[in-house]
């Protein structure tokens, strides 16, 4: 194997794990989105989680993650917009990067 062809496949598995890595904290934002929501529409217990499970499954409806804000927006009501679902989804990126890195 020529060093380009090392470089070439560093790159490629660089690439394919920045992807996984993204993938993952979406999908643990989509989860911590959903308990935020749950929280604010009084759910307890049990349906806590499976309130979040279908906001992680919202995000596979379309590309983008409008799917996720809309589902969120059309549950919550009045409670939030949004705008503010948009926010709160931005704050929880982070909190899920975090998180993810702490478990690596």
């Amino acid at each position: 194997m020529t060093t380009f062809d090392e470089r070439e496949s560093a790159f490629e598995n660089k690439f394919a794990h920045d992807e996984e890595m993204k993938f993952r904290a979406e999908a643990r934002r989509n989860k911590l989105l959903g308990l935020w929501a749950a929280e604010l529409l009084g759910k307890t217990g049990e349906a806590v989680n499976a309130y979040a499970l279908e906001v992680v499954k919202a995000d596979f409806e379309e590309p983008g993650h409008e799917d996720v804000v809309r589902k969120v927006a059309r549950d919550l009501g009045d409670i939030a917009d949004a705008d503010t679902i948009r926010a709160k989804m931005d704050e929880l990126l982070l909190v899920a990067k975090a998180q993810l890195v702490k478990e690596a």
